[in-house]
Protein backbone atom coordinates (compact mmCIF):
# COMPACT_ATOMS: atom_id res chain seq x y z
CA UNK A 1 0.00 0.00 0.00
CA UNK A 2 1.32 3.40 -0.99
CA UNK A 3 1.20 6.09 1.65
CA UNK A 4 2.99 9.42 1.45
CA UNK A 5 2.73 12.27 3.94
CA UNK A 6 4.73 15.39 3.26
CA UNK A 7 4.73 17.45 6.44
CA UNK A 8 6.32 20.85 6.58
CA UNK A 9 9.99 20.71 7.49
CA UNK A 10 9.72 23.65 9.90
CA UNK A 11 7.23 26.25 11.03
CA UNK A 12 8.52 29.79 10.85
CA UNK A 13 6.86 31.26 13.91
CA UNK A 14 8.32 34.10 15.88
CA UNK A 15 10.52 33.65 18.93
CA UNK A 16 8.90 36.70 20.51
CA UNK A 17 12.19 38.27 21.60
CA UNK A 18 10.74 41.73 22.14
CA UNK A 19 12.67 44.67 23.53
CA UNK A 20 9.92 46.23 25.64
CA UNK A 21 7.21 45.11 28.10
CA UNK A 22 3.90 46.88 28.64
CA UNK A 23 2.38 46.18 32.05
CA UNK A 24 -1.42 46.34 31.94
CA UNK A 25 -1.58 47.90 35.43
CA UNK A 26 0.29 50.90 34.02
CA UNK A 27 -2.71 51.46 31.74
CA UNK A 28 -5.39 51.35 34.46
CA UNK A 29 -6.10 47.62 34.84
CA UNK A 30 -6.86 46.59 38.42
CA UNK A 31 -6.17 43.15 39.90
CA UNK A 32 -9.17 43.00 42.23
CA UNK A 33 -11.19 40.39 40.28
CA UNK A 34 -14.13 42.82 40.06
CA UNK A 35 -13.20 45.93 38.05
CA UNK A 36 -13.70 45.64 34.29
CA UNK A 37 -10.23 46.07 32.77
CA UNK A 38 -11.05 45.82 29.06
CA UNK A 39 -10.07 49.41 28.26
CA UNK A 40 -6.78 49.29 30.15
CA UNK A 41 -5.74 45.97 28.57
CA UNK A 42 -6.65 47.18 25.09
CA UNK A 43 -4.73 50.40 25.65
CA UNK A 44 -1.60 48.41 26.54
CA UNK A 45 -2.00 46.29 23.40
CA UNK A 46 -2.50 49.34 21.19
CA UNK A 47 0.53 51.14 22.64
CA UNK A 48 2.77 48.10 22.09
CA UNK A 49 1.50 47.82 18.52
CA UNK A 50 2.04 51.53 17.76
CA UNK A 51 5.57 51.29 19.16
CA UNK A 52 6.38 48.49 16.71
CA UNK A 53 5.65 45.51 18.96
CA UNK A 54 6.20 44.21 22.45
CA UNK A 55 4.98 42.06 25.30
CA UNK A 56 1.76 43.00 27.06
CA UNK A 57 2.31 41.64 30.55
CA UNK A 58 -0.42 40.44 32.90
CA UNK A 59 1.00 40.38 36.44
CA UNK A 60 -0.11 38.27 39.39
CA UNK A 61 -3.74 38.92 40.29
CA UNK A 62 -7.24 38.57 38.85
CA UNK A 63 -8.20 40.87 35.96
CA UNK A 64 -11.75 40.94 34.54
CA UNK A 65 -12.16 41.71 30.84
CA UNK A 66 -14.50 41.65 27.91
CA UNK A 67 -13.28 41.30 24.32
CA UNK A 68 -9.78 42.57 23.56
CA UNK A 69 -8.09 42.54 20.15
CA UNK A 70 -4.50 41.42 19.67
CA UNK A 71 -2.38 43.37 17.17
CA UNK A 72 0.54 42.33 15.01
CA UNK A 73 3.91 41.89 16.72
CA UNK A 74 2.26 41.80 20.15
CA UNK A 75 2.37 38.95 22.65
CA UNK A 76 0.18 38.50 25.71
CA UNK A 77 2.51 37.32 28.47
CA UNK A 78 1.17 35.95 31.78
CA UNK A 79 3.37 36.02 34.86
CA UNK A 80 2.96 33.20 37.38
CA UNK A 81 -0.26 33.73 39.32
CA UNK A 82 -1.81 35.95 36.63
CA UNK A 83 -5.45 35.23 35.83
CA UNK A 84 -7.61 36.82 33.13
CA UNK A 85 -11.30 36.37 33.97
CA UNK A 86 -14.01 36.62 31.35
CA UNK A 87 -16.66 39.21 32.11
CA UNK A 88 -20.05 37.88 33.18
CA UNK A 89 -21.83 40.63 31.23
CA UNK A 90 -22.68 39.36 27.72
CA UNK A 91 -22.64 42.95 26.42
CA UNK A 92 -18.88 43.13 27.08
CA UNK A 93 -18.13 40.72 24.19
CA UNK A 94 -17.68 41.48 20.49
CA UNK A 95 -17.18 39.46 17.36
CA UNK A 96 -15.44 39.84 14.01
CA UNK A 97 -16.45 36.61 12.28
CA UNK A 98 -19.19 34.29 13.45
CA UNK A 99 -17.94 33.97 17.03
CA UNK A 100 -17.80 36.23 20.03
CA UNK A 101 -14.57 35.72 21.97
CA UNK A 102 -12.61 37.04 24.93
CA UNK A 103 -9.39 37.46 22.89
CA UNK A 104 -9.56 38.02 19.11
CA UNK A 105 -6.71 38.29 16.61
CA UNK A 106 -7.94 39.30 13.15
CA UNK A 107 -5.50 39.39 10.21
CA UNK A 108 -2.45 39.74 12.41
CA UNK A 109 1.10 38.45 12.14
CA UNK A 110 3.66 37.47 14.78
CA UNK A 111 1.22 37.21 17.69
CA UNK A 112 0.45 34.90 20.55
CA UNK A 113 0.05 34.12 24.22
CA UNK A 114 2.58 32.67 26.64
CA UNK A 115 3.47 32.34 30.29
CA UNK A 116 2.36 30.43 33.37
CA UNK A 117 -0.94 32.21 33.92
CA UNK A 118 -4.55 31.30 33.30
CA UNK A 119 -7.49 32.49 31.22
CA UNK A 120 -10.77 31.56 32.91
CA UNK A 121 -13.90 32.28 30.88
CA UNK A 122 -16.24 31.45 33.80
CA UNK A 123 -18.32 29.83 31.07
CA UNK A 124 -21.01 28.19 33.20
CA UNK A 125 -21.90 31.48 34.91
CA UNK A 126 -21.69 33.45 31.66
CA UNK A 127 -23.77 30.93 29.70
CA UNK A 128 -26.44 30.79 32.40
CA UNK A 129 -26.58 34.61 32.40
CA UNK A 130 -27.14 34.50 28.62
CA UNK A 131 -29.76 31.78 29.14
CA UNK A 132 -31.63 34.00 31.61
CA UNK A 133 -31.78 36.80 29.03
CA UNK A 134 -33.92 34.61 26.79
CA UNK A 135 -36.51 34.16 29.52
CA UNK A 136 -36.36 37.89 30.18
CA UNK A 137 -37.34 38.48 26.53
CA UNK A 138 -33.96 39.93 25.50
CA UNK A 139 -32.92 37.10 23.14
CA UNK A 140 -34.78 36.17 19.98
CA UNK A 141 -36.19 32.64 19.91
CA UNK A 142 -34.17 31.99 16.73
CA UNK A 143 -31.04 32.13 18.89
CA UNK A 144 -32.29 29.60 21.41
CA UNK A 145 -32.16 25.80 21.21
CA UNK A 146 -35.44 24.63 22.72
CA UNK A 147 -34.63 20.92 22.51
CA UNK A 148 -31.34 21.28 24.37
CA UNK A 149 -32.59 24.11 26.58
CA UNK A 150 -29.70 26.49 26.06
CA UNK A 151 -28.69 29.54 23.99
CA UNK A 152 -27.10 28.75 20.65
CA UNK A 153 -23.34 28.87 20.18
CA UNK A 154 -23.54 32.20 18.31
CA UNK A 155 -24.29 33.95 21.61
CA UNK A 156 -21.72 32.17 23.81
CA UNK A 157 -18.15 33.56 23.65
CA UNK A 158 -15.02 31.52 23.04
CA UNK A 159 -11.82 32.23 24.94
CA UNK A 160 -9.59 32.65 21.85
CA UNK A 161 -10.35 33.29 18.19
CA UNK A 162 -7.59 33.77 15.60
CA UNK A 163 -8.67 34.71 12.06
CA UNK A 164 -6.51 34.83 8.92
CA UNK A 165 -3.37 35.32 11.01
CA UNK A 166 0.23 34.20 10.51
CA UNK A 167 3.09 33.22 12.83
CA UNK A 168 1.11 32.40 15.97
CA UNK A 169 2.50 30.88 19.15
CA UNK A 170 0.31 29.75 22.06
CA UNK A 171 2.55 28.33 24.79
CA UNK A 172 2.45 27.23 28.45
CA UNK A 173 -0.81 28.91 29.44
CA UNK A 174 -3.93 27.35 30.97
CA UNK A 175 -7.33 27.87 29.35
CA UNK A 176 -10.37 27.14 31.51
CA UNK A 177 -14.14 27.17 31.54
CA UNK A 178 -15.32 28.44 28.18
CA UNK A 179 -19.01 28.99 27.47
CA UNK A 180 -18.54 27.49 23.98
CA UNK A 181 -15.50 26.29 22.00
CA UNK A 182 -12.34 27.06 23.93
CA UNK A 183 -10.18 28.23 21.03
CA UNK A 184 -10.45 28.34 17.25
CA UNK A 185 -7.90 29.13 14.53
CA UNK A 186 -9.40 29.79 11.10
CA UNK A 187 -7.52 30.43 7.86
CA UNK A 188 -4.25 30.77 9.75
CA UNK A 189 -0.70 29.79 8.78
CA UNK A 190 2.36 28.81 10.80
CA UNK A 191 0.72 28.01 14.12
CA UNK A 192 2.43 26.47 17.15
CA UNK A 193 0.39 25.38 20.18
CA UNK A 194 2.78 24.00 22.78
CA UNK A 195 2.54 22.78 26.36
CA UNK A 196 -0.84 24.31 27.12
CA UNK A 197 -3.51 23.01 29.47
CA UNK A 198 -7.18 23.10 28.51
CA UNK A 199 -9.61 22.35 31.34
CA UNK A 200 -13.12 23.11 30.15
CA UNK A 201 -15.80 20.69 31.29
CA UNK A 202 -18.09 23.48 32.38
CA UNK A 203 -20.75 23.89 29.67
CA UNK A 204 -21.84 22.48 26.31
CA UNK A 205 -19.78 22.61 23.08
CA UNK A 206 -16.44 23.07 24.88
CA UNK A 207 -14.19 21.82 22.04
CA UNK A 208 -10.59 21.97 23.27
CA UNK A 209 -8.79 23.08 20.07
CA UNK A 210 -10.40 23.72 16.67
CA UNK A 211 -8.23 24.11 13.56
CA UNK A 212 -10.18 25.34 10.51
CA UNK A 213 -8.56 25.58 7.05
CA UNK A 214 -5.08 26.22 8.43
CA UNK A 215 -1.64 25.35 7.06
CA UNK A 216 1.60 24.47 8.83
CA UNK A 217 0.25 23.68 12.29
CA UNK A 218 1.99 21.93 15.17
CA UNK A 219 0.15 21.00 18.37
CA UNK A 220 2.48 19.38 20.89
CA UNK A 221 2.74 18.47 24.58
CA UNK A 222 -0.77 19.63 25.47
CA UNK A 223 -3.18 18.38 28.14
CA UNK A 224 -6.81 18.63 27.04
CA UNK A 225 -9.94 18.00 29.15
CA UNK A 226 -13.18 19.09 27.47
CA UNK A 227 -16.91 18.57 27.38
CA UNK A 228 -16.89 18.14 23.60
CA UNK A 229 -14.29 17.10 21.01
CA UNK A 230 -10.73 17.33 22.31
CA UNK A 231 -8.74 18.35 19.21
CA UNK A 232 -10.76 18.89 16.05
CA UNK A 233 -9.64 19.59 12.47
CA UNK A 234 -12.27 21.19 10.24
CA UNK A 235 -12.69 22.70 6.79
CA UNK A 236 -15.35 25.31 6.04
CA UNK A 237 -14.11 27.28 3.01
CA UNK A 238 -16.76 26.85 0.32
CA UNK A 239 -14.46 28.34 -2.33
CA UNK A 240 -12.09 25.38 -1.68
CA UNK A 241 -9.15 27.68 -2.29
CA UNK A 242 -8.05 27.31 1.32
CA UNK A 243 -7.87 24.08 3.26
CA UNK A 244 -6.07 22.20 6.02
CA UNK A 245 -2.56 21.09 5.04
CA UNK A 246 0.54 19.95 6.94
CA UNK A 247 -0.79 19.50 10.46
CA UNK A 248 1.03 17.62 13.21
CA UNK A 249 -0.49 16.66 16.56
CA UNK A 250 2.07 15.11 18.90
CA UNK A 251 2.56 14.09 22.56
CA UNK A 252 -0.86 15.14 23.85
CA UNK A 253 -3.16 13.83 26.57
CA UNK A 254 -6.90 14.07 25.87
CA UNK A 255 -10.11 13.49 27.84
CA UNK A 256 -13.35 14.25 26.01
CA UNK A 257 -17.10 13.82 26.44
CA UNK A 258 -17.22 13.48 22.64
CA UNK A 259 -14.27 12.30 20.47
CA UNK A 260 -10.64 12.75 21.48
CA UNK A 261 -9.11 13.46 18.04
CA UNK A 262 -11.55 14.27 15.24
CA UNK A 263 -11.12 15.14 11.56
CA UNK A 264 -14.43 16.62 10.39
CA UNK A 265 -17.40 16.71 10.71
CA UNK A 266 -17.10 20.02 8.85
CA UNK A 267 -15.19 19.05 5.70
CA UNK A 268 -16.23 21.45 2.96
CA UNK A 269 -12.75 21.84 1.48
CA UNK A 270 -9.77 19.51 1.94
CA UNK A 271 -7.65 18.10 4.75
CA UNK A 272 -4.35 16.54 3.77
CA UNK A 273 -0.95 15.60 5.12
CA UNK A 274 -2.00 15.18 8.73
CA UNK A 275 0.06 13.30 11.31
CA UNK A 276 -1.27 12.36 14.75
CA UNK A 277 1.10 10.48 17.06
CA UNK A 278 1.90 9.76 20.69
CA UNK A 279 -1.56 10.50 22.08
CA UNK A 280 -2.94 9.32 25.42
CA UNK A 281 -6.74 9.16 25.48
CA UNK A 282 -8.73 8.43 28.64
CA UNK A 283 -12.30 8.61 29.99
CA UNK A 284 -13.62 9.56 26.55
CA UNK A 285 -17.29 9.09 25.68
CA UNK A 286 -17.11 8.60 21.93
CA UNK A 287 -14.20 7.73 19.62
CA UNK A 288 -10.49 7.82 20.29
CA UNK A 289 -10.02 8.58 16.57
CA UNK A 290 -12.82 9.86 14.31
CA UNK A 291 -12.18 10.65 10.62
CA UNK A 292 -15.22 12.00 8.78
CA UNK A 293 -15.53 13.23 5.17
CA UNK A 294 -19.05 14.61 5.05
CA UNK A 295 -19.35 17.74 2.89
CA UNK A 296 -17.59 17.13 -0.42
CA UNK A 297 -14.02 17.79 0.71
CA UNK A 298 -11.10 15.40 0.23
CA UNK A 299 -9.44 13.90 3.31
CA UNK A 300 -6.20 12.18 2.35
CA UNK A 301 -2.71 11.27 3.49
CA UNK A 302 -3.50 10.78 7.15
CA UNK A 303 -1.17 9.01 9.58
CA UNK A 304 -2.28 8.04 13.08
CA UNK A 305 0.20 6.16 15.25
CA UNK A 306 1.10 5.40 18.84
CA UNK A 307 -2.30 5.97 20.41
CA UNK A 308 -3.06 4.52 23.82
CA UNK A 309 -6.72 4.85 24.84
CA UNK A 310 -8.29 3.58 28.06
CA UNK A 311 -11.90 3.77 29.18
CA UNK A 312 -12.95 5.05 25.76
CA UNK A 313 -16.36 4.28 24.26
CA UNK A 314 -15.16 3.57 20.73
CA UNK A 315 -11.76 2.97 19.18
CA UNK A 316 -11.90 3.94 15.48
CA UNK A 317 -14.68 5.60 13.50
CA UNK A 318 -14.25 6.41 9.80
CA UNK A 319 -17.14 7.69 7.71
CA UNK A 320 -18.09 9.21 4.34
CA UNK A 321 -21.39 11.05 4.06
CA UNK A 322 -23.22 14.01 2.54
CA UNK A 323 -24.65 16.35 5.17
CA UNK A 324 -25.63 20.02 5.61
CA UNK A 325 -26.89 20.32 2.03
CA UNK A 326 -23.50 19.40 0.53
CA UNK A 327 -23.66 18.92 -3.24
CA UNK A 328 -21.39 15.87 -3.13
CA UNK A 329 -20.27 13.28 -0.61
CA UNK A 330 -16.77 13.57 0.77
CA UNK A 331 -13.69 11.58 -0.25
CA UNK A 332 -11.59 9.67 2.28
CA UNK A 333 -8.42 7.88 1.19
CA UNK A 334 -4.86 6.96 2.09
CA UNK A 335 -5.16 6.47 5.84
CA UNK A 336 -2.67 4.62 8.03
CA UNK A 337 -3.58 3.79 11.62
CA UNK A 338 -0.88 1.86 13.47
CA UNK A 339 0.51 1.12 16.91
CA UNK A 340 -2.84 1.74 18.54
CA UNK A 341 -4.17 0.17 21.73
CA UNK A 342 -7.70 0.81 22.99
CA UNK A 343 -9.68 -0.55 25.95
CA UNK A 344 -13.44 -0.15 25.52
CA UNK A 345 -15.51 -0.28 28.76
CA UNK A 346 -18.94 -1.80 29.25
CA UNK A 347 -20.34 1.25 31.04
CA UNK A 348 -20.26 4.82 29.76
CA UNK A 349 -16.78 6.26 30.32
CA UNK A 350 -17.71 9.88 31.09
CA UNK A 351 -19.91 9.33 34.14
CA UNK A 352 -17.66 11.60 36.24
CA UNK A 353 -17.90 14.55 33.84
CA UNK A 354 -19.76 17.72 34.78
CA UNK A 355 -21.21 17.87 31.24
CA UNK A 356 -21.67 14.33 29.95
CA UNK A 357 -22.28 13.16 26.40
CA UNK A 358 -25.96 12.72 25.45
CA UNK A 359 -27.44 9.29 26.25
CA UNK A 360 -28.80 7.35 23.28
CA UNK A 361 -32.56 6.91 22.97
CA UNK A 362 -32.41 3.18 22.16
CA UNK A 363 -31.14 -0.08 23.64
CA UNK A 364 -27.85 -1.31 22.24
CA UNK A 365 -24.93 -3.58 22.91
CA UNK A 366 -21.34 -2.27 22.89
CA UNK A 367 -20.56 -0.68 19.53
CA UNK A 368 -17.69 -1.96 17.37
CA UNK A 369 -15.21 0.19 15.49
CA UNK A 370 -16.57 1.03 12.06
CA UNK A 371 -15.24 2.01 8.64
CA UNK A 372 -18.14 2.95 6.40
CA UNK A 373 -18.41 4.69 3.07
CA UNK A 374 -21.65 5.06 1.15
CA UNK A 375 -22.88 3.44 -2.04
CA UNK A 376 -20.74 4.65 -4.96
CA UNK A 377 -18.33 6.48 -2.65
CA UNK A 378 -16.17 3.95 -0.83
CA UNK A 379 -13.43 4.75 1.66
CA UNK A 380 -10.17 3.97 -0.16
CA UNK A 381 -6.76 2.63 0.87
CA UNK A 382 -6.73 2.04 4.62
CA UNK A 383 -4.00 0.26 6.59
CA UNK A 384 -4.57 -0.91 10.15
CA UNK A 385 -1.27 -2.16 11.55
CA UNK A 386 -0.23 -3.21 15.06
CA UNK A 387 -3.67 -2.41 16.43
CA UNK A 388 -5.06 -4.00 19.59
CA UNK A 389 -8.60 -3.34 20.80
CA UNK A 390 -10.04 -4.96 23.93
CA UNK A 391 -13.83 -5.09 24.19
CA UNK A 392 -16.00 -5.94 27.20
CA UNK A 393 -18.34 -8.32 25.37
CA UNK A 394 -21.67 -9.15 27.04
CA UNK A 395 -23.52 -8.58 23.77
CA UNK A 396 -26.95 -10.16 24.24
CA UNK A 397 -29.44 -10.80 21.45
CA UNK A 398 -32.31 -10.60 23.95
CA UNK A 399 -31.25 -7.03 24.77
CA UNK A 400 -30.75 -5.74 21.21
CA UNK A 401 -30.60 -8.01 18.21
CA UNK A 402 -29.50 -7.51 14.63
CA UNK A 403 -28.63 -10.94 13.22
CA UNK A 404 -26.44 -11.43 10.17
CA UNK A 405 -29.40 -12.53 8.04
CA UNK A 406 -30.75 -8.99 8.44
CA UNK A 407 -27.54 -7.23 7.43
CA UNK A 408 -29.39 -5.43 4.63
CA UNK A 409 -31.51 -3.73 7.31
CA UNK A 410 -28.58 -1.61 8.45
CA UNK A 411 -29.48 1.86 7.14
CA UNK A 412 -27.14 3.84 4.89
CA UNK A 413 -27.94 7.27 6.41
CA UNK A 414 -25.60 9.35 4.20
CA UNK A 415 -27.21 12.61 5.38
CA UNK A 416 -27.19 11.87 9.10
CA UNK A 417 -24.69 13.48 11.46
CA UNK A 418 -21.81 11.00 11.85
CA UNK A 419 -21.25 9.17 15.13
CA UNK A 420 -20.19 5.61 15.88
CA UNK A 421 -23.73 4.97 17.20
CA UNK A 422 -25.49 6.35 14.11
CA UNK A 423 -26.62 2.99 12.67
CA UNK A 424 -28.13 1.68 15.90
CA UNK A 425 -27.36 -1.91 16.83
CA UNK A 426 -24.59 -3.37 14.63
CA UNK A 427 -24.01 -7.08 13.89
CA UNK A 428 -20.32 -7.20 14.96
CA UNK A 429 -18.53 -6.71 18.27
CA UNK A 430 -15.09 -5.84 16.84
CA UNK A 431 -15.24 -4.14 13.41
CA UNK A 432 -18.08 -3.29 11.05
CA UNK A 433 -16.80 -2.44 7.54
CA UNK A 434 -19.00 -1.43 4.59
CA UNK A 435 -18.34 0.23 1.20
CA UNK A 436 -14.54 0.15 1.33
CA UNK A 437 -11.88 -0.36 -1.37
CA UNK A 438 -8.44 -1.43 -0.20
CA UNK A 439 -8.33 -2.40 3.47
CA UNK A 440 -5.35 -4.18 5.00
CA UNK A 441 -5.40 -5.44 8.58
CA UNK A 442 -1.85 -6.35 9.61
CA UNK A 443 -0.95 -7.55 13.10
CA UNK A 444 -4.40 -6.63 14.33
CA UNK A 445 -5.62 -8.16 17.59
CA UNK A 446 -9.18 -7.83 18.82
CA UNK A 447 -10.05 -9.36 22.15
CA UNK A 448 -13.32 -9.89 23.98
CA UNK A 449 -13.60 -10.32 27.76
CA UNK A 450 -17.09 -11.88 27.90
CA UNK A 451 -19.24 -13.76 25.39
CA UNK A 452 -21.04 -11.82 22.67
CA UNK A 453 -23.71 -13.20 20.34
CA UNK A 454 -22.27 -11.35 17.32
CA UNK A 455 -19.33 -12.28 15.09
CA UNK A 456 -16.09 -10.38 15.64
CA UNK A 457 -15.80 -8.88 12.15
CA UNK A 458 -18.39 -8.04 9.50
CA UNK A 459 -17.43 -6.96 5.97
CA UNK A 460 -20.11 -5.86 3.51
CA UNK A 461 -19.32 -4.57 0.00
CA UNK A 462 -15.56 -4.57 0.39
CA UNK A 463 -13.02 -4.85 -2.42
CA UNK A 464 -9.35 -5.78 -1.98
CA UNK A 465 -9.40 -6.98 1.62
CA UNK A 466 -6.19 -8.33 3.15
CA UNK A 467 -5.47 -9.98 6.49
CA UNK A 468 -1.93 -10.50 7.70
CA UNK A 469 -1.49 -12.07 11.11
CA UNK A 470 -5.01 -11.18 12.24
CA UNK A 471 -5.89 -12.54 15.70
CA UNK A 472 -9.27 -12.75 17.40
CA UNK A 473 -9.16 -13.73 21.05
CA UNK A 474 -11.86 -14.72 23.52
CA UNK A 475 -14.49 -15.60 20.91
CA UNK A 476 -15.10 -19.35 20.66
CA UNK A 477 -17.90 -19.34 18.12
CA UNK A 478 -17.39 -21.38 14.96
CA UNK A 479 -17.99 -18.40 12.68
CA UNK A 480 -16.36 -15.23 13.93
CA UNK A 481 -15.89 -13.44 10.59
CA UNK A 482 -18.79 -12.68 8.25
CA UNK A 483 -18.30 -11.51 4.66
CA UNK A 484 -20.94 -10.32 2.22
CA UNK A 485 -19.97 -9.19 -1.28
CA UNK A 486 -16.24 -9.21 -0.54
CA UNK A 487 -14.12 -9.16 -3.70
CA UNK A 488 -10.39 -9.94 -3.91
CA UNK A 489 -9.72 -11.31 -0.45
CA UNK A 490 -6.22 -12.36 0.71
CA UNK A 491 -5.25 -13.84 4.05
CA UNK A 492 -1.73 -14.53 5.32
CA UNK A 493 -0.49 -15.69 8.71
Amino acid sequence: MKFVVTLFAAIFWSSFSYAKDYLITDFGAKSDGVTLCTQGIQSAINRAWKDGGGRVVIPKGEFVSGTVFLRSNVQFYFLKGAKLLGSLNPDDYQKVGKWKALIIADRTTNVGLAGKGCIDGRGDKLALKIDSLFYAGQIDSADYNFIEQRPKWTLRPLLLEFLESDKITIQDITLKNSSCWVQTYELCNNLLIKNITVDSDTYWNNDGIDIVDCKNVKITDCDINTSDDGICIKSEDWSRKRFCDSIEINNCRVRSSASAIKLGTSSVSHMRNITIRNIEVYDTYRSAIAIEAMQGGILENILVEKINATNTGNAIFMRIGQIRKAKFPGTLRNVVIRKVKVKVPFNRPDHAYTIRGPALPFFHNTFPSSITGIIGHPIQSVLLEDVKIIYPGRGNAAYANLPINRISDIPELPKKYPEFSMFGELPAWGFYVRHVEGLKMKNVIIKIRKDDYRPALVFDDVEDLKFENLKIRGDNKSEIIFMNDVRAFDERN
